[in-house]
Order: structure tokens, then C-alpha cells, then sequence
């Protein structure tokens, strides 16, 4: 058995863990990073950066078969699904570098591919070594859910950890789960050629603000999406190329493929968390404001921390974390300025509270201002012209913004800035943007809110016309 001692020790090598280990090498730190699976984690290899990619596939074919309004003749579209997982995985290789062992042991980091567990409160077994650790980081990210469904044990069915290797396309696919992973895969697949059917148990996209959520599942319904709500799976039946969905309420859904998309599951069921004296919660590891567990030498963040599941989180906890860790500062990590997006077409974005989140925490405080893409030039322009944003403004600042439409995941991150910066709706106004840009919609919000104040106002009206009367 050989023992080592360090610093810093991280366990996983997904995105908060890669970014903690980065950070605090290049600081002067001794650090160790443990990984038992892929380094880049579920993010690049099942996650984010697939589901991109194939997503990217899917917008191409759709193009190319709905071009005629450019002036451009529409052409088949035809997808050829082994090739888009080719592009699928090309997209990996080209990020697996930044990700990679040998990079991190370029910046100084001890790399141990092994799955790491807790012999003590200071100590972790990774394989045939012991580390002993100042500090430890538990990065270990999440997995795929799979519910108990009856029959679900006796049928082949597919995660995001396996769909991507899937090279015949699916002539029907079945989706279990309406959240966002479900609905980018339903669109992506409908797209390159399959029919695709989702059941959701409740609301599809429904931790989104609703309005917006309608929007976008509307779109997808144009374009053949089947979406079955209020339909939970009560029995699962079939075999490979023949697979049938019971609902509780005697709905029958019957498809060739099954891609259960109804959750994550945080990844700590090997890391013995007893003996480490971390305590866990009904959604992952205890953590308080600063993300330290109930082991004070021990950090949690990313997923397995419990609470938003994003890889923007992770990296964003990563940062909060390294300034205590290292400069023994206080910090604490905060939710009200971390944006999301969906990446369906349209796409649909959201920062801070929805509509009904601030009604419910300012009442009639609250001043809901609107603009739609349809009297935005460059929308125009692209006939991108499906889309509004509205933003919840209190006294002046705002507190939450949806977006709904072309590009909603780029225009977020300007109201993401002001949140995180507590900026007013002024300061939003006195930007300039270039013309024509997408990116107006964000400065015609803001000007959507202080327009009423302007031109409706009696008082600036009597102002107006005193300096005209006075004035030389």
C-alpha cells in the first residue's frame, strides 16, 4: 500500500473537479485528482457536449429542408445517422485534449485513475494508495435515474450514457421524461428522421416558466413531436424493436427504442461516506452556504452538492470553494444570478426568479416589461421572428428574465451580468448595441420599461414643453 499526503485532494475529474484541480496547482497548491472513469465527466462524454452536437446535426437537416423562404430551394435533408454520431464523437475528440490526464499532469496535478472511498475523516483509498489531505473536494457528479417501472428490467432502453452510441436510427423512440434532456433529444431525433413520442408524468419543461415552456412545446409538436402529458409509466412491456409504454391512466404509447430521460442521481454510493462523518440529504451531500459538508475538511460541489445540476455550477462552485480553500477567505456560493438554457429551437433560457417566483416574493412590486422578437430587425432578417423575452423588474432592478427564441441562451447571459452585479434597468438602457443584432432585444427590454415612464408621463410632457417655451 502507498501513501501519499497533499493539499488538495479531488475526487472526480468532471467540471468542477477539473476546475478546482487547475486552480489550485496553478496557485501553489500540492494537488491529487482521483478519476475512475473518463476524465471531462458526464459533460463530455454523455452530456452537454453530444447532446450539442447532435442537436447541431438536427438543425442542419431542417435547414436545408425549410430554406425556400431565403430564396434558396428546399432540398431533402436527408440524415445519415451513423455519419452525425461521427460528427458526434469528432466534437468529443476536440475537447478531450483540454480534459485530458496528460494535460493536468503538464500543470503539476497527480493523476490517480482510480474510484476514490473515505478510510477516515482525512483519508481516501484510491485502489493500492493512500492519500491523506489537508482538503478534500467530492466531485463526483451524477448519473441517469432509472425508476423502478415494472417490466423496465425485461426491455432494452437507453440513457444519455448510451444513446450516443447508438448508430441505426431509431424508427420510433420512445422518451420517458419531458425535461430538458428528453425534449432536446426528441427534437434532435424527429429531425434526423425518427418519429418520436415523449411521456411525461406531469408538465413537460415544467421547472419552467410556463408561458415560455408552451411556447417551445408548441414548436415541437409543429414539427411531429407526440407529447404525452400527465401520462406516468406504470408498466413497461415489449422486447428489442417492439416496446410498449403503459400509463397510470390505461394510455398505451408503442415505439422501436426507449430513452428513459426522467432524472439524475448523485454519484456517491462508493465513496463510504460514513467514515468521513459527511452526512447526506434526500438529493445528495449536506453542504452549507460556503459548500462544506459536515466534515469541515471536506468540500462538495457540482451536482453532488444537491442542488442545481448544471456544468456552469459546478465550474461556478469551483471558484467559490478555491477561495477558501487556498486563501482561507470567506465565500459563499449564491443560486439568484445562475442562468439555464434549454437548447431546443427555439430555445428558452431563464436567470433569477420567473414571473410567478417574483410576484409571489415582491407582490405588486413587481413591473413585468416585455419585447418580442418579431419587431427586431435582425430576427426579422434571419425569419427568426418566433420569440419574446420578458424580465421582472423591482424598483428599478431587475430580479429574473426569460427568454423564449432564437438565441435565448446568448441574450441570457447579459441579464445573468446583472443580476450577479446587481445593475439597475438604466444601466441595461445606456448600453449601446450594434445594429442589427439579436442582441438589441436585450436593450429594447430595457427601454420597454422606462418607454411608459417617458412618453406617457404627464410631467415630462409640462417639462418638455416649458424648456421649448423658455429656451431660446
Amino acid at each position: 500500500m502507498t501513501r501519499i499526503k497533499t493539499d488538495v485532494l479531488v475526487i472526480g475529474a468532471g467540471s468542477g473537479g477539473l476546475s478546482v484541480a487547475a486552480g489550485a496547482v496553478q496557485m501553489g497548491a500540492d494537488v491529487v485528482l482521483l478519476e475512475g472513469h473518463k476524465m471531462g465527466g458526464d459533460c463530455l462524454n454523455y452530456g452537454c457536449v453530444p447532446s450539442k452536437a447532435l442537436i447541431a446535426s438536427g438543425k442542419v437537416a431542417y435547414a436545408q429542408r425549410h430554406s425556400v423562404q431565403y430564396g434558396v430551394a428546399d432540398a431533402p435533408g436527408a440524415a445519415d445517422y451513423a455519419a452525425a454520431k461521427d460528427h458526434v464523437a469528432d466534437v468529443i475528440a476536440q475537447i478531450e485534449p483540454v480534459d485530458s490526464q496528460e494535460r493536468f499532469e503538464g500543470l503539476g496535478v497527480k493523476v490517480i485513475r482510480e474510484f476514490g472511498h473515505f478510510i477516515s475523516p482525512t483519508e481516501v483509498q484510491a485502489g493500492d494508495t493512500v492519500i491523506t489531505a489537508r482538503r478534500i473536494v467530492i466531485a463526483t457528479g451524477s448519473a441517469p435515474l432509472v425508476p423502478p417501472i415494472p417490466g423496465l428490467d425485461s426491455v432494452p432502453y437507453e440513457t444519455n450514457e448510451t444513446l450516443f452510441n447508438l448508430r441505426e436510427p431509431p424508427e420510433h423512440l420512445l422518451i420517458i421524461g419531458g425535461g430538458p434532456i428528453g425534449m432536446e433529444m426528441a427534437q434532435a431525433h424527429v429531425r434526423l428522421g425518427s418519429k418520436v413520442t415523449v411521456i411525461e408524468g406531469a408538465k413537460a419543461l415544467g421547472k419552467d416558466d410556463p408561458e415560455l415552456a408552451e411556447f417551445v412545446l408548441d414548436s415541437l409538436r409543429d414539427e411531429g413531436v407526440v407529447i404525452e402529458e400527465d401520462a406516468k409509466a406504470a408498466e413497461i412491456k415489449g422486447a428489442a424493436g417492439a416496446i410498449e409504454v403503459v400509463t397510470e391512466d390505461g394510455r398505451s404509447i408503442t415505439g422501436t427504442h426507449l430513452l428513459m430521460a426522467v432524472g439524475r442521481k448523485t454519484n456517491i454510493e462508493k465513496l463510504n461516506l460514513e467514515a468521513a462523518g459527511v452526512e447526506t440529504t434526500r438529493t445528495g451531500i449536506k453542504v452549507d452556504d460556503s459548500l462544506r459538508t459536515t466534515n469541515r475538511r471536506v468540500y462538495a460541489i457540482g451536482d453532488v452538492a444537491g442542488g442545481l445540476q448544471f456544468t456552469h455550477v459546478a465550474g461556478y462552485h469551483a471558484g467559490v470553494i478555491i477561495r477558501s480553500m487556498l486563501f482561507a477567505l470567506p465565500s459563499k456560493a449564491k443560486t439568484s444570478h445562475i442562468p439555464w438554457a434549454t437548447y431546443t429551437d427555439p430555445e428558452l433560457a431563464q436567470v433569477g426568479l420567473t414571473e410567478a417566483q417574483a410576484k409571489d416574493a415582491h407582490g405588486d412590486a413587481v413591473e413585468v416589461v416585455r419585447f418580442h422578437y418579431e419587431h427586431n430587425d435582425r430576427a426579422i432578417a434571419e425569419r427568426k421572428t418566433k420569440g419574446f423575452i420578458k424580465v421582472m423588474v423591482v424598483k428599478g432592478r431587475p430580479v429574473g428574465a426569460s427568454i423564449v427564441g432564437y438565441q435565448a441562451g446568448e441574450l441570457i447571459n447579459l441579464w445573468a451580468l446583472a443580476l450577479a452585479n446587481k445593475m439597475k434597468m438604466s444601466q441595461i438602457a445606456a448600453m449601446v448595441a450594434p445594429y442589427p443584432t439579436i442582441g438589441e432585444i436585450n436593450k429594447r427590454a430595457a427601454g420597454a420599461y422606462f418607454s411608459p415612464r417617458l412618453f406617457d408621463s404627464p410631467m415630462v410632457k409640462r417639462v418638455v414643453g416649458l424648456v421649448q417655451r423658455l429656451i431660446p
